[in-house]
């Protein structure tokens, strides 16, 4: 993500929602429960991110975090799929060189906190375009 070189994406890239409201032929009860379906799904898509890493579970982990990255890239949510992206790097450098049961857990302590923050953010951001009706 690059936020050490002092760049953040944006939270939300409307423009990724605008395409896919127009993929489903601007059908807005569709492209709503698209969105309130990521919405629904963070928690469960977080545990799963949390629990493979605190565990050791290296595959486990890589699905989780893949799962994390695409459907936020799916939704615009730039930010959240940018910090999936920098767990994804770590999960494949450091991770696969070392005992999954260290560097694993590890990882959790380094890059979860800012997940979840980013995620609950970018949850109310998507509920107030859903909202707005934009």
């Amino acid at each position: 993500m690059t936020q050490q070189d002092g760049y953040a994406p944006p939270l939300l890239d409307p423009a990724v929602l605008e395409r896919l409201r127009d993929e489903l032929d601007d059908d807005d009860s569709v492209w709503k429960v698209f969105v309130e379906a990521f919405i629904a799904q963070m928690p469960l898509r977080l545990q799963r991110v949390r629990l493979a890493l605190t565990t050791g579970d290296q595959a486990g982990a890589m699905d989780a975090v893949l799962s994390l990255k695409t459907s936020s890239q799916m939704v615009g949510a730039e930010r959240l799929a940018a910090l999936a992206s920098d767990l994804e790097q770590a999960l494949r450098g450091d991770a696969r060189a070392e005992d999954p049961a260290v560097v694993l857990p590890q990882l959790a302590a380094d890059h979860l906190r800012r997940i979840k923050q980013c995620a609950q953010r970018t949850i109310y951001v998507l509920q107030d375009h859903l909202r707005q009706g934009q």
